[in-house]
């Protein structure tokens, strides 16, 4: 299998320090020596947050428990946040919606709500692209751009629970499995967790935030250690380094060996259970040998797996879907050694959903404009 390579788009970035801190950026603590700093008492915080994440709160003007000044003064110096939504599709079915933001650099970001009969999750991006490069995936075809902000996570959190408000819906779940891998951004993410999680605030439970990892083995002991009991996921898709290192090029840093370990190790820590994603993808990973490889693997292990028919996208016109035959027989395998495993097919194939589409058809409408303003120029 040969495995494409990259096309990396570079554009003029504005530096960090120009990119201005929101609300959305701060934790409850921070908001609060801001205050206190500007000569305003402490609690205006707990305030601040309530009308932020509970009341969900479009601009400081609707924050009417605020001292109009003080409204003012935020509005000001500290936005709410600086994603603007630019585009929304919506699947056939109307329970999937992705969204695509314009960051304050003009680089797009892409989030996924997706409503569920019994929950409603969003899959949220933590990065603009992706260092990766893993073989199916859209975003890692552009490479990495920048990691975004605490700020920039929580905002598409915020805005994905005022969508769910309006369909009368309540978010129940996060999952950090849009664009990038939360572990090469890992400061941004977990404080962006520890703001969703705050009581005062947005106040969603650890246990309903599912952070997933390609696979960085430092990290994952990391994890173990923090004081959020959030679930972690594996993108595993290959039973063997030979395969996975095609795949997954981060492999060939950490194979499956040490990998496997670091799992072993958190779930003795923790005593969490482990996902692990595996993407099916047809004569590649899909066959008997490869389900009764993983089996073996994960024998004795506290896990459940994961099968996700892949996602078709342009970027790897080469892969495809196994049949529904074959994808219920991987799963049998798996299932008569014992192995946890349920199928999910992926949210909205018929609007781009899979990770990094829709923001390289934005990106791709974007060089078309710029190229055309040239000509007309010329």
């Amino acid at each position: 299998m040969t495995t494409p390579t990259p096309l990396r788009t570079i554009r003029p970035r504005r530096p960090r320090q120009q990119r201005p801190t929101t609300l959305h950026d701060l934790t409850l603590a921070e908001l609060e020596q801001r205050l206190v700093a500007q000569g305003h008492q402490p609690y205006r915080a707990r305030q601040l947050f309530h009308w932020a994440y509970q009341q969900l709160a479009l601009d400081y003007h609707a924050m009417t428990v605020l001292p109009k000044a003080l409204r003012q003064q935020l509005a000001e110096t500290l936005p709410l946040t600086t994603l603007q939504l630019t585009r929304t599709v919506t699947s056939d079915d109307g329970e999937t919606e992705k969204l695509l933001f314009r960051t304050v650099d003009g680089e797009h970001v892409e989030t996924v709500l997706m409503c569920y009969p019994d929950r409603t999750t969003v899959c949220v991006s933590c990065q603009v692209g992706c260092a990766v490069g893993c073989a199916f995936c859209a975003t890692g075809m552009t490479g990495l751009i920048r990691n975004l902000s605490a700020g920039e996570i929580v905002s598409q959190v915020v805005y994905a629970a005022r969508l769910a408000r309006e369909r009368g819906r309540t978010l129940t779940n996060i999952v950090v499995m849009g664009m990038g891998e939360p572990f090469q951004n890992y400061d941004a993410t977990m404080k962006a967790i520890a703001i969703l999680h705050d009581p005062a605030g947005f106040g969603l439970g650890a246990r309903r935030i599912t952070l997933s990892t390609s696979g960085l083995v430092p990290f994952i002991d990391r994890l173990a250690e923090e004081p959020y009991q959030v679930k972690l996921a594996i993108s595993l898709h290959a039973p063997d380094d030979a395969l996975r290192s095609q795949l997954v090029p981060i492999n060939r840093r950490y194979p499956i060996a040490e990998l496997l370990a670091a799992c072993r190790r958190y779930v003795a820590k923790t005593g969490r259970r482990i996902s692990f994603e595996y993407v099916l993808i047809r004569d590649v990973n899909d066959q008997d040998h490869h389900a009764e490889a993983l089996a073996r693997l994960l024998h004795g292990l506290l896990c459940h797996v994961n099968l996700i028919p892949l996602n078709p996208t342009p970027a790897a016109p080469h892969l495809a879907r196994p049949t529904p035959d074959r994808i219920a027989r991987f799963a049998a395998i798996l299932h008569r050694h014992g192995i946890p495993a349920t199928v999910r097919y992926s949210r909205g194939v018929d609007i781009a959903a899979a990770c990094g589409q829709l923001r390289a058809q934005a990106d791709a409408e974007a060089a078309i404009a710029a190229t055309s303003s040239t000509d007309q120029h010329a």
